[in-house]
């Protein structure tokens, strides 16, 4: 190899990696065209390119895109089918576009492919809970408790799980232990559980004391 090629294959190499950096990462701006552009441009294509096409799924995931998003994940577990992520996700964008069946069985493959991660489970349980599954919403929540025991929100909703199916001891106990827990982000989970306990305590009747002789 001559001197004069060692700074090209260098610089070959920086920009392999900045294009690469760029594909999988795409994602993390909140410019769908940067996403758009990779994939119309990069050099790279196959299971990597597929990080491009999750990436711009995201970005539509969190401006509420649901058919865009759908239409990228489609894309990327055409071309990744293993990477459990890509199910989740779409997953979610089933689930806030209304297609429940669909979105059970995202969760089902994320799963599948990653049993360890709790994430999936819980959207699971919020799934079978909006289609009236409350037996399995249960398990899914009680599964994700296990995996993420610090998880507020998981508690919260298996909690009203439990208080739509009419059991409301392990509701109140799970609205509890979701007080106990670190709050979240915006304390979602705590001022939901607060009000739900205070709905509890004034359904409950008012004890009689004996009369007196």
């Amino acid at each position: 190899m001559t001197r004069a090629a060692v700074p090209v294959l260098i610089a070959l190499g920086i920009l392999v990696g900045l294009s690469t950096h760029m594909v999988v990462n795409c994602g993390d701006e909140d410019d769908p065209d940067i996403c758009s552009a990779v994939i119309g441009f990069s050099p790279f294509r196959g299971s990597l390119i597929a990080f491009a096409y999750e990436g711009r799924g995201r970005i539509s995931l969190r401006h509420g895109d649901w058919r865009r998003a759908i239409a990228d994940f489609d894309e990327a577990i055409r071309l990744n089918p293993n990477r459990a992520s890509l199910y989740r996700d779409r997953g979610l964008a089933h689930r806030h576009d209304g297609a429940l069946g669909p979105a059970i069985a995202d969760f089902d493959e994320a799963i599948a492919l990653d049993p360890k991660r709790a994430a999936a489970y819980h959207e699971r349980g919020l799934a079978l809970a909006a289609d009236g599954d409350l037996d399995r919403a249960i398990l899914s929540y009680t599964t994700a408790m296990r995996l993420a025991p610090s998880d507020a929100e998981v508690r919260l909703d298996r909690g009203l799980a439990y208080l739509a199916r009419g059991q409301a001891d392990e509701a109140r106990a799970d609205f509890e232990a979701a007080l106990a827990l670190p709050a979240g982000k915006d304390d979602r989970a705590r001022r939901i559980a607060r009000a739900r306990l205070a709905e509890l305590s004034s359904a409950e009747p008012t004890p009689v004391s004996a009369p007196r002789r």
